[in-house]
């Protein structure tokens, strides 16, 4: 006999719903156990500005014995679930045993609390936030270790989905490419020295001494590149600014770069530390002593894996070359430096809605090593399925 207990504000069962994984993956070589913290505020409105315009909660499923055996929530952005044809909620945070009752159990209680609210449908499994964080089921990339919030699912969760009736709402990938060694097509090299040699333009690594500054020429891109896309909204001032606050201990400014056309920002190229490096050796925990480990590893160079977190070239610039320019100059610290530490770049989150940009990563020397899937699941099943609309 299995049963859904809500988690709420209980302590056990926030303990419960935080260990199911360490059990589930003891045996999976390259899982990397996420902070702890990181899970916790996703569900603290406190801490996840999500909980200003939707609601959000979360349940364990126990067997008979009392040992928790699978773990699911359910959410609603309001800003985004009335702009589709039904609206759309959220489930994710999907964890179980592999028994497919169990796992209809826990995908049935999250429908039954959405549709509660006027909800029609779900998608899943993604996160009650960001995109670029706990988004996607894992189709593709067990043999490598997980970039920092990227998830990391169980291969039995694909058919779990898909024989419930979730449908592939879009797909999202992983390019992978060494820093140095990276063999791009003669086409990407030659329209970014175009560019090089164009007076108009010029390329800027940001620093951590004008983070207003670059805070700023961030979400003018922003907004003006990204904000098109299905689902993604525009960027305050104000948000820009802690974002950036945020990312301040983890910058190395010669790995972030802005391009400009005269005082205008057009482009960036978002590249971070991949901080899983380090984070796999703290075991969840983010303390005083793990934030200890945290610097001294962090000082040592341990992290020679790079994540590009996010591309964006205003409109009325793209297809000029202002592409391929600001991917290559990040890279020009690891070939001029012999102890440059990065080895290698994961460009994160390039979904299939996009092609162009598919196209454009894939000049870059690239290998697409891991992918997931974003599902969304009608309730009426006797509506048509439409996937994600394409951009660009």
């Amino acid at each position: 006999m299995m049963r859904i207990l809500e988690v709420g504000n209980n302590a056990a069962l926030k303990k419960a719903f935080l260990e199911l994984p360490v059990r589930l993956y003891a045996h999976d070589a390259n899982w990397i156990r996420p902070l702890d913290q990181d899970i916790e505020n996703t569900f603290d409105p406190e801490k996840n500005k999500f909980f200003h315009h939707g609601v959000c909660t979360r349940w364990v499923l126990q067997d008979d014995t009392g040992t928790t055996i699978g773990r699911v929530a359910a959410f609603i952005n309001n800003e985004t679930a009335y702009k589709e044809e039904q609206p759309t909620g959220g489930m994710g945070f999907f964890e179980c045993i592999e028994n497919q009752e169990a796992a209809f159990l826990l995908f049935d209680t999250c429908k039954n609390w959405l549709t509660a609210q006027g909800i029609e449908a779900m998608d899943g499994p993604i996160n009650f936030g960001e995109r670029d964080a706990f988004w996607g089921l894992m189709t593709k990339g067990w043999n490598y270790e997980p970039t920092y919030k990227m998830p990391w699912t169980k291969p039995y969760y694909i058919a779990f989905f898909e024989n419930y009736g979730f449908k592939d709402y879009f797909q999202q990938y992983v390019y992978v490419t060494p820093i140095r060694q990276a063999t791009v097509a003669p086409s990407v090299e030659e329209k970014a020295q175009r560019i090089y040699q164009n007076p108009e333009y010029t390329f800027q690594h940001i620093k951590k001494s004008q983070l207003a500054k670059f805070g700023e020429d961030f979400r003018v891109i922003y907004n003006e590149a990204w904000a098109k896309f299905p689902g993604v909204k525009g960027m305050s001032s104000e948000q820009a600014q802690h974002l950036v606050k945020q990312m301040k201990p983890i910058i190395d400014e010669e790995l972030t770069w802005f391009a400009y056309a005269g005082e205008r920002p057009v482009a960036f190229f978002i590249v971070i530390p991949d901080i899983n490096q380090i984070v796999k050796h703290l075991n969840g925990k983010f303390g005083f002593f793990e934030k200890i480990k945290f610097l001294l590893l962090l000082w040592k160079g341990v992290i020679t894996r790079t994540c590009g977190v996010i591309f964006g070239v205003v409109p009325d610039y793209q297809g000029k070359g202002v592409e391929s320019a600001i991917a290559l100059r990040f890279r020009q610290a690891g070939r001029e430096n012999p102890h440059y530490q990065y080895h290698t770049i994961d460009m994160n989150w390039v979904g299939d809605f996009n092609p162009k940009m598919n196209r454009f990563v894939s000049t870059l020397g690239t290998t697409r090593d891991k992918e997931y899937i974003t599902y969304r699941y009608l309730f009426d099943r006797t509506k048509p399925f439409k996937r994600c609309p394409r951009v660009g």
